[in-house]
């Protein structure tokens, strides 16, 4: 998906407030000053419900230390942030009972929140094999499917975010 925008996001100026995690909306959601649906945690990492999914069960990692860049973080905060995708990964798949799974983690392009976070999201569900003889339109150009993914999403439910949550935590 995030592929699509790789050419819209190169050589921009990357703006003076990602260099600055005071206005950080993960960094204000790990102090508590924001509420998430917290999945897993750690001393120093943290898994949350995106609050905006491209589809049940997106789900985000991240540091607790604000870092903008995935290449700026030190080992120890990498194996971490390793070791709980892994784990949560394997939690979402069994909770939504989908074995396919996108992980991306973007920096700069496609990059909304300048902290570094993995996305944790299940593909699409098709009911099992796709049915034989189904049509399906493929976009005509890279904007119009990055326009079809993103148009697809809405809002986090608090009690689907809530009951999903649950069943995610219970696989930890």
């Amino acid at each position: 998906m995030t592929s699509f925008m790789i050419n819209e996001h190169l050589n921009r100026n990357v703006p003076e407030e990602w260099r600055d995690g005071g206005g950080c909306s993960f960094c204000r959601i790990i102090s508590k000053e924001l509420s998430s649906n917290i999945l897993y945690e750690t001393d120093e990492v943290v898994a949350i419900l995106d609050i905006l999914p491209l589809r049940p069960g997106h789900t985000l990692v991240l540091p607790k230390v604000h870092i903008p860049y995935v290449t700026d973080l030190p080992a120890n905060v990498a194996a971490a942030m390793g070791v709980a995708v892994s784990k949560v990964a394997k939690a979402v798949s069994e909770a939504m009972q989908n074995t396919a799974l996108n992980i991306v983690c973007n920096q700069e392009y496609a990059q909304s929140v300048p902290h570094v976070h993995f996305h944790i999201i299940p593909a699409p569900g098709f009911g099992g094999s796709p049915q034989v003889g189904a049509t399906r339109v493929m976009p005509r150009t890279r904007r119009e499917l990055h326009q079809l993914e993103y148009e697809g999403r809405s809002e986090l439910d608090e009690d689907e975010g809530r009951e999903l949550a649950e069943r995610i935590r219970a696989r930890l």
